[in-house]
Order: C-alpha cells, then structure tokens, then sequence
C-alpha cells in the first residue's frame, strides 16, 4: 500500500513539469484564459508530490527500515531539488511568456 506513494509522487512530479509545457505551447495560439490556474495546479502537483515523498520516509522510519532509509535518502533528495528546480523554472518562463504578451 505505502508503495504506492512512489508512484503516485512519480504521476504528480511528472504532472508538474508537463502543465508548464502545455501553457508554453498553448502560447503560439494565443489562448491566455487559464495559464493562472494551470501554473497553481502545477506547484501544487510538486507539493503533493513533495509530501508523498515526506509520507514515503516516515512510513520507512515507523517501521524502522533503517537500511532502506540510508540507501534511498540520497536519491530523494537530489530529486526533490530537480522537481523544485524545473518546475519554478517552467511556470517562471510560464510567467514572463504570458507577461510579455500582455503588452
């Protein structure tokens, strides 16, 4: 069951990344209606995806899975940077497109 938690932090970090891309392409076509709520949508899917992760490392230490803890720890880290990272970078981009075609 708390496996699931993996995949399910996988599915929104993916999520995350890929609504910023749906609004930069959307912006050739000039549709501006809901870049607001997608960009809200995806650093929520990070955050989620970020607390699943939380969730993930809590269950290992209540079941006191030391060895498991040590061997991923490392990895969860340098992903949450990356999935922080990108996903600023592309509703920051996400915001200056749109403000850009604003004026």
């Amino acid at each position: 069951m708390m496996g699931w938690l993996n995949i399910g932090s996988l599915l929104l970090g993916l999520i995350a990344w890929i609504l910023p891309v749906i609004n930069l392409m959307r912006n050739k076509k000039h549709e501006h209606k809901n870049w607001g709520v997608l960009s809200v949508i995806s650093i929520s899917a990070c955050a989620i995806s970020l607390s699943f992760q939380i969730f993930y490392n809590y269950h290992l230490v209540k079941i006191e899975d030391w060895s498991a803890l040590m061997d991923t720890t490392r990895a969860v880290v340098i992903a949450t940077a990356v999935l922080l990272i990108f996903t600023f970078i592309l509703n920051g981009l996400t915001f200056i497109v749109y403000r850009q075609n604003k004026k």
